[in-house]
């Protein structure tokens, strides 16, 4: 396995492996990696010859200032965790600077809409840091298939749309949430979770699958009502949002129809803590 920590060098030796035919995969993740990452390595390594993890926490996509400054970097410990799952892995840990050549500002997209839906809403310009740091790696690496998880679900019908209006040549794989045995979403964030805000944390993940089977019988607006009443009745926890959208529009629920396909969105504040997850509903 081998760390690269500069842009030039990386372009170097993906092109000698793309001229020998070898195919790539790319996992871009902020690090401090967790099994939810393993799992897209893993199926990154099964779908193509090598695969290139990047660990950069952007900055361009942090609201918060102090969240940017306490968001976990751990990159001796996730380059160990990486050597162990295969010797076909490329570390992609640049600087800052490198990346956004020591311009380091994002690029404005529209993404038809989807950019200010959720997420967008409570984090103004978000998605135009995502989508710059996503659009940057997919041209240093050009890769096959990029892998995402659906935790970030928004974020992954975004950089869909992203691809395909720059026309980007690649796969864009969306791939399971995966849970501790809790039901809590695994996250980057998790570990800065005080103990007792760890212990109230599967709240989230229970109300969600509670407000599934209530969408089977109940209207939306009825669920999102319920679940506000929950959470204003949590003793620590607290709701930024619950939502109820399509999964192509990402609008909020008006009416169901049995041709659309739906999700529940959710953001949580733990202390100070920011942790979001979704559930498909049909």
């Amino acid at each position: 396995m081998s760390i690269y920590k500069d842009t030039e060098r990386l372009e170097e030796a993906i092109t000698e492996l793309k001229q020998s035919g070898k195919s790539i995969g790319l996992v871009p993740t902020m690090g401090a990696l967790h099994k939810g990452h393993v799992s897209l390595v893993k199926k990154a390594l099964r779908q193509n010859d090598l695969v290139v993890v990047s660990i950069f926490v952007n900055p361009t996509q942090f609201n918060n200032k102090n969240d940017l400054k306490k968001y976990p970097r751990t990159l001796e410990k996730d380059a160990e965790l990486l050597r162990q799952l295969s010797d076909v892995i490329l570390v992609f840990a640049p600087t800052a600077d490198d990346i956004y050549d020591s311009n380091i500002k994002s690029i404005k997209f529209d993404f038809d809409g989807l950019e200010h839906e959720m997420e967008g809403e409570f984090r103004p310009g978000h998605f135009n840091g995502v989508g710059t740091i996503v659009k940057r790696l997919l041209e240093i690496v050009s890769p096959d298939r990029a892998y995402f998880g659906e935790k970030d679900f928004q974020q992954l019908q975004i950089i869909k749309k992203l691809v395909a209006k720059f026309k980007i040549p690649v796969k864009i794989i969306g791939c399971t949430i995966k849970r501790e045995p809790d039901g809590l979403a695994m996250s980057s964030r998790n570990t800065r979770l005080k103990p007792e805000f760890r212990e109230a944390a599967p709240f989230i993940y229970k109300t969600l699958k509670a407000a599934k089977k209530k969408f089977g019988t109940k209207s939306a607006n009825e669920v999102v009502k319920w679940v506000n009443k929950q959470f204003a009745k949590h003793p620590i926890l607290k709701l930024e949002y619950f939502t109820i959208v399509d999964t192509i529009a990402l609008k909020p629920v008006k009416r169901k129809s049995n041709k659309k396909t739906y999700r529940a969105f959710i953001a949580v504040y733990a202390d100070d803590v920011r942790l979001i997850d979704n559930i498909a509903l049909n």
